[in-house]
Order: structure tokens, then C-alpha cells, then sequence
């Protein structure tokens, strides 16, 4: 079911979608994975990295689906070191999908997954001027009425391009299932 909505000052049209399925990826939509990265300003991995992550991390990623077209995905796995952590490696939603709560709904149906059935913690990278990540994870814990700390991860020295900012680690837990 679509419903055609405009914004705010008559602006352009927009349609919000409302039959989203949240959903274990197929060992295809790896590529639609890369497709949605290379037309946002997310950091880009090779299309193997996706295919791969489609493929054999898919209980631990989530894509969201509008009848078959890709809406968003999470990708995550659960840490080695730490059974009940799992890492959200990336996540991101094609722009004609945003402000409807998907990424919400997709770390949602992450933690409730049958690959995060021992999982109390979410735990993801995010750089400072990341705003909306910010704003997902800490809105994420607030709504799943639980804690979420903040600490220094990977510093800007590590990385090899100097213009990478340093990316600060955001976990969120216990979350009660």
C-alpha cells in the first residue's frame, strides 16, 4: 500500500511505503547492498564485501524490502570475543525510503533475529559528524528503553587517508527482547 504525502511547504511529491518486509538477505541482494552504498554518501566497500556479507553473514543482516525492490539493509555480526555483541558494521536506506523509520525497524528486527538470539548489546562505529547515526543509535536505545555508552575506537591516526575522522563506539545494551 503506498500513501502519497507532501512535504511541508508544498515541496515535491513523496510516496511512503507501508508494506516493508524486514528480512534475512538472500545470497543475491549482496548487489543491490552495493547498488544503494554507490548512490549514497555512505562509506563504499567492494560489491564482494556485500555479496559476501549477503551471503554468508545473513543471519546477522537485515534488509528491508518494498515488494522486491531494496528499501535499506544493516549489516552486522556477533563478535567472537563476545557471544552476546553484535557489531553493525553498516547500515543505510535509499533516500526515496527515508524519514519513515526503517532503520529503526531494521536494527529492530536485527536483535530480534534468529542469528541475535543470544544478543543483549548492539554495538557500531560512528564517526562525529555523523549526525543522523547518532541520532538512530541513541534514539534506538531510548526506544528499546535501555543504556548506550560512548567510547574512543579507532583513532584518526590509523587510518590511512588523513581526512578520515576518528570513529567513537556506541553500545547499547541490555536490550530485553
Amino acid at each position: 500500500m503506498r500513501i502519497k504525502m507532501r512535504r511541508k511547504g508544498g515541496g515535491q511529491l513523496i510516496t511512503k511505503h507501508t508494506s516493508i518486509q524486514y528480512i534475512n538477505p538472500t545470497d543475491v541482494d549482496g548487489r543491490d547492498m552495493y547498488e544503494l552504498v554507490k548512490s549514497s554518501t555512505l562509506d563504499s566497500n567492494s560489491p564482494y564485501c556485500y555479496i559476501m556479507m549477503s551471503k554468508f553473514f545473513k543471519k546477522t543482516c537485515i534488509v528491508a524490502k518494498a515488494k522486491e525492490t531494496l528499501a535499506g539493509f544493516v549489516t552486522g555480526f556477533v563478535q567472537p570475543d563476545r557471544q552476546d555483541t553484535v557489531f553493525v558494521w553498516q547500515i543505510g536506506v535509499d533516500q526515496r525510503y527515508r524519514k519513515q523509520g526503517i532503520a529503526t525497524k531494521m536494527l529492530k528486527a536485527l536483535i530480534e533475529s534468529e542469528g541475535c538470539q543470544h544478543v543483549s548489546y548492539i554495538e557500531a562505529t560512528v564517526t562525529p559528524s555523523n549526525y543522523a547515526s547518532k541520532s538512530l543509535f541513541t534514539g534506538f536505545a531510548e526506544k528499546m528503553n535501555t543504556n548506550y555508552t560512548v567510547h574512543r575506537c579507532f583513532p584518526k591516526e590509523w587510518f590511512p587517508d588523513d581526512s578520515h575522522e576518528q570513529e567513537l563506539l556506541y553500545r547499547i545494551g541490555p536490550i530485553k527482547k
